[in-house]
C-alpha cells in the first residue's frame, strides 16, 4: 500500500519537474526568437492569456466553485483553489487596497522557477509572465477585466514572488441563454 503511495508522490514530483523544465525550454526558445526581453514578456503574457481563456472551463468543471459574491472571494478562490489545483501551491492574499479593488498574491515558492537563474543580459525578463496572462484570460472569460503584473520576483533577488491584481471593470456582454461558463461567474456584484 505504501509503495503505491510513494509511486503517486514520485509521479507528481516527476510531472512537476517535467513541466518546469519544459516551461524553461519554452522561455529559452522565446529569448532566442525575439530580440528583447519586453517582446518575450509580451509573448509569455499572450500565451498565458490563451491558456487562461481555455483553462477556465476546466477549472469550473473540476472545482465545486459557485458564484463569488465579491472581489475578495474571487481572490480567495484564485489562491486557495486554482493555484492549488494547477500548480500545487497556495499563495497568500494580502495588501488589499483601501477601495478593495486591488490585492497581491504572495507566492512563497514558484514552481516555474525551480532550476532557473536569469542571465545578466535578461534583467528585464519577467520569466513567469505566463501566469499573469493565464489569470487575465481566465477572469476575462467570466466577465472580469483585471490588470495583472509581477511586482516582486525571487529571480530578481526578492524574498517572495508577488503578483499584483487590480480589478478594472465588470465586462457586460450579450451572452447566450444557458451559457455554462458564464452562469457560474466569480465576479463582484
Amino acid at each position: 500500500m505504501s509503495r503505491q503511495s510513494n509511486r503517486t508522490t514520485d509521479s507528481k514530483k516527476m510531472n512537476a519537474e517535467l513541466f518546469t523544465l519544459t516551461y524553461g525550454a519554452l522561455v529559452t526558445q522565446l529569448c532566442k526568437d525575439y530580440e528583447n526581453d519586453e517582446e518575450v514578456n509580451k509573448q509569455l503574457d499572450k500565451m498565458g492569456y490563451n491558456i487562461g481563456v481555455r483553462l477556465i472551463e476546466d477549472f469550473l468543471a473540476r472545482s465545486s466553485v459557485g458564484r463569488c459574491q465579491d472581489f475578495r472571494e474571487t481572490a480567495d478562490v484564485i489562491a486557495k483553489v486554482a493555484f492549488k489545483m494547477y500548480l500545487g501551491i497556495t499563495p497568500s492574499v494580502t495588501n488589499w487596497s483601501p477601495a478593495g479593488d486591488e490585492f497581491s498574491l504572495i507566492l512563497e515558492s514558484n514552481p516555474l522557477v525551480d532550476f532557473v537563474e536569469l542571465p545578466d543580459n535578461h534583467s528585464s525578463l519577467v520569466y513567469s509572465n505566463l501566469l499573469c496572462g493565464v489569470l487575465r484570460g481566465a477572469l476575462e472569460m467570466v466577465q472580469m477585466a483585471v490588470e495583472v503584473k509581477f511586482s516582486q520576483d525571487t529571480l530578481r533577488g526578492d524574498n517572495v514572488t508577488e503578483i499584483r491584481m487590480k480589478f478594472i471593470k465588470r465586462m457586460e456582454e450579450n451572452l447566450p441563454a444557458g451559457d455554462e461558463v458564464h452562469s457560474r461567474i466569480c465576479v463582484p456584484c
